[in-house]
């Protein structure tokens, strides 16, 4: 039997599934205790989509092929945007994850293929700007402020040193590290920090694998990226979490301010997406379940993926939103 993610710790499995962006179960048997009636399910489930959402996503596969072994489930780390386009959309995946919520184009390119997204909403992230540890300029808070984030990421700036955006700042090149525009962590930045009317520079290092982002920052001095908080999460020896100064003094991403809101404008909801038609398929309206029922695990949701669990009402609430799917889909 293949190595499963049971086997890994938490740190090598985030980083070797960021640098393969897929993986899957395939009736490996458990240790862990299952349901007397796990030979009884069986079936594909295919998942696409976001690379922040991805390892929640596993999380949550490795959980349920412990109790339904005969479930074969493969989990993709292709962006939120990729995933819609090239994959949920055309119908060849059961359930596209996100860190945004579906746009209205890739509702109409879903509809063009007969497929209607459910969406349900699994945690609450922190969406983190990273600098190497010896960027010491920041001051003692590791503090920047969103007009500074919005200055070294607009297009129309393009600074090419730090100290074209404060003059305290080093006169040394900027190296930019970040998701590619297929990605919901992009697209969020853009809405949070950018405004719809300032573009995302272009000259940067993009990667939908966010340890690379990781590994670039850590590398050199000068460097500043942005990506998912759980995997800075894991990381927090190879880079430095900036806190951000929306107005109202310096916040530390962290899944306490997340979930207070105290970390604005960074701190968003993340979502999975499942297609009704998917859900006359016995074994995905009951992982689907599964996974909204375990979305107030703080044991699994915080503990070991590093994101804010959702609220009793808000499982309530994507319940009830995935029970009224499931009863459409059957009708």
């Amino acid at each position: 039997m293949p190595e499963t993610d049971a086997d890994l710790t938490r740190r090598t499995f985030l980083a070797g599934a960021a640098t393969t962006g897929a993986v899957a179960a395939a009736g490996c048997t458990s240790n862990n205790t299952g349901t007397e009636d796990s030979g009884s399910l069986s079936g594909d489930i295919g998942i696409a989509g976001s690379s922040t959402v991805f390892p929640l996503s596993v999380a949550m596969r490795k959980r349920f092929v412990e109790e339904h072994e005969n479930v074969d489930i493969s989990v993709q780390s292709t962006g939120s945007g990729g995933g819609f386009a090239n994959y949920f959309c055309p119908g060849d995946t059961d359930f596209n994850n996100a860190s945004r919520p579906i746009k209205s184009e890739e509702v109409d390119q879903c509809s063009g293929n007969d497929v209607t997204p459910v969406e349900l909403k699994v945690a609450t992230d922190a969406l983190t700007v990273v600098v190497n540890p010896e960027a010491d300029w920041f001051g003692e808070d590791d503090c920047i402020t969103v007009e500074e984030l919005k200055q070294i990421w607009s297009a129309e700036s393009k600074p090419t040193t730090w100290n074209e955006v404060n003059s305290d700042w080093p006169d040394e090149e900027i190296e930019l590290f970040g998701p590619t525009d297929a990605s919901g962590t992009f697209d969020y930045f853009i809405e949070a920090i950018l405004g719809e009317e300032t573009a995302h520079r272009t000259d940067y290092q993009s990667t939908e694998q966010d340890n690379q982002i990781i590994n670039g920052v850590n590398r050199s001095e000068y460097a500043i990226g942005y990506l998912g908080f759980a995997y800075y999460s894991e990381n927090t020896d190879q880079v430095t979490a900036l806190a951000v100064d929306n107005g109202d003094g310096c916040v530390k991403p962290s899944l306490e301010t997340a979930k207070s809101g105290e970390y604005a404008p960074l701190s968003r909801p993340l979502f999975t997406y499942v297609a009704q038609s998917s859900l006359t398929k016995e074994q995905v309206a009951e992982f689907a379940k599964f996974w909204v029922e375990n979305t107030t695990n703080e044991e699994v949701v915080a503990g070991e993926v590093g994101y804010v669990p959702n609220s009793e009402s808000e499982m309530e609430d994507a319940m009830s939103t995935l029970e009224d799917a499931i009863d459409a889909a059957a009708n």
